[in-house]
């Protein structure tokens, strides 16, 4: 069984090289006036979440940037800058770009102040899609470090709409670092339960606590991030600058041994690993899990890519004058 609120592997398609599908993203992207340095970085990106089949913060999200950046409302070169730092804390201007930038030198300026201090802290904003936030605390635990990452996006609140609409998509993400065993990364949305009366009367608990976890990602990665700030809303901004993040590291071992951590990080991983799967699925995993047997599975024998999913970039690709060159891998068709 899979769960549609998530993403899998597909049924049917045909299994592309992680080598190819990157190519491939980046020739779409220079239909763009990004910086060849940005386009590389961004296609890096993409293509490293098709292979975890989070497609959803893949290459599908390409329709969505090429149409903003061709259509001048992201700017395709920006001038990210560390606008302020302070003890162990920055605050980054991304200059109305895509929030991978921003979110690439914020999280280095965490991770530099992790090294240095055992903690880190930073604020994005002005700037748009930062991607899968699970990228940003993937860094941090690639290090070593536990990692805290979210992204919140402009949302002007309806006094005439209920209070059970506020929860949204913006999302929160927590990695921890392992030995052996995979890394946790949790990365997920702050609307945990659909707006359904029936569902809010038998379930109110879900619903408060959906509010409240969003209110606190709207208030580290949005206000404390300044994306309300006037002069960057239209129309006094320039850009469809409408996000910000919030980032944030902790070095391990100012809390404890090291070595001690990643064993016990791995013996609580490994038991969840043996407990009984949810119904209808194959294995147990704890968040992040999937992603990284996904991953490594992929690396060998290619991306899974799905029939409409390849129809789509396809269709994109046809826009700009790009050949996807997809039919060659017709015989790895599944």
């Amino acid at each position: 069984m899979a769960f549609k609120s998530r993403n899998y592997p597909p049924e049917s398609g045909i299994l592309i090289p992680l080598a190819h599908q990157r190519q491939v993203i980046r020739d779409l992207l220079g239909s763009t006036q990004m910086r060849a340095s940005d386009a590389d970085y961004l296609a890096d990106r993409l293509v490293t979440n098709d292979g975890r089949c989070l497609y959803s913060h893949g290459s599908r999200q390409l329709p969505h940037y090429l149409e903003n950046l061709n259509g001048g409302n992201i700017n395709p070169a920006p001038n990210v800058q560390v606008v302020s730092a302070f003890g162990a804390t920055a605050r980054i201007d991304g200059d109305g770009g895509l929030g991978y930038m921003a979110c690439r030198v914020g999280m280095e300026k965490v991770l530099e102040l992790t090294e240095q201090l055992g903690t880190g802290a930073c604020t994005t904003g002005n700037h748009f899609h930062v991607g899968s936030v699970g990228t940003w605390t993937r860094m941090a635990a690639a290090k070593g470090y536990i990692g805290m990452a979210m992204s919140a996006h402009r949302n002007r609140l309806d006094p005439s709409r209920m209070i059970s609409e506020l929860p949204n998509a913006s999302p929160v993400s927590f990695a921890f670092p392992a030995g052996e065993q995979p890394p946790f990364v949790l990365d997920m949305g702050s609307n945990i339960l659909p707006r359904d009366a029936e569902l809010m009367e038998r379930m109110p608990h879900g619903f408060f606590k959906a509010i409240g976890l969003s209110a606190v990602v709207q208030g580290l990665s949005g206000i404390l991030a300044g994306i309300y700030r006037e002069e960057l809303t239209p129309p006094e901004g320039k850009w469809t600058a409408n996000q910000g993040s919030f980032l944030c590291a902790w070095d391990v071992r100012h809390f404890m041994d090291v070595d001690e951590y990643t064993a016990e990080m791995d013996r609580f991983t490994e038991g969840a690993r043996n407990m009984q799967p949810l119904p209808g699925l194959s294995r147990a995993e704890l968040p992040g899990g999937m992603e990284w047997q996904w991953e490594k599975d992929n690396q060998e024998r290619g991306i899974p890519l799905g029939d409409e999913h390849r129809e789509q970039l396809e269709t994109l690709a046809a826009e700009v004058g790009v050949d996807c060159g997809y039919a060659q891998f017709d015989k790895t068709r599944f």
